[in-house]
């Protein structure tokens, strides 16, 4: 019995395009991703076993999402698109959450590398 037959990839519905299975992909990757690093900031706070517990699983729900969006795009493009979304959800995480305020430069940078990555994701023709 291999690996495959223990945990098998996550499908999109057959009705769904490759682009719509992977954009949902890259949402649940940063969405995972977020729920990881909180539980990693809480854990280095507290030092909760609930807090370690929940990002683990995060962190291998994130994995098993991974591996089952590559069957939809190449792994430049859910990766790149993972990455956008989730320095959007951590810079958002910071300022609402921990008041975090970035100086008028730090939003202008925050800007233009989301921009750019923006720009290569949605630029890429590559789907799997």
């Amino acid at each position: 019995m291999s690996a495959v037959d223990v945990v098998p990839l996550i499908k999109a519905p057959a009705s769904w395009p490759p682009v719509v299975s992977a954009t949902v992909a890259m949402l649940l990757l940063a969405g995972l991703d977020v729920v990881g690093a909180l539980a990693a900031r809480e854990w280095v706070r507290t030092h909760s076993i609930v807090a370690l517990s929940g990002g683990i699983l995060a962190m291998l729900a994130l994995f098993w999402v991974y591996a089952s969006a590559l069957q939809y795009a190449d792994l430049v493009v859910v990766t790149l698109g993972w990455i956008v979304l989730l320095q959007i959800a951590l810079v958002g995480v910071d300022v609402f959450r921990y008041g975090t305020q970035p100086s008028g430069g730090q939003w202008v940078a925050i800007g233009i590398v989301l921009a750019a990555q923006g720009y290569l994701v949605l630029s890429s023709t590559a789907v799997a």
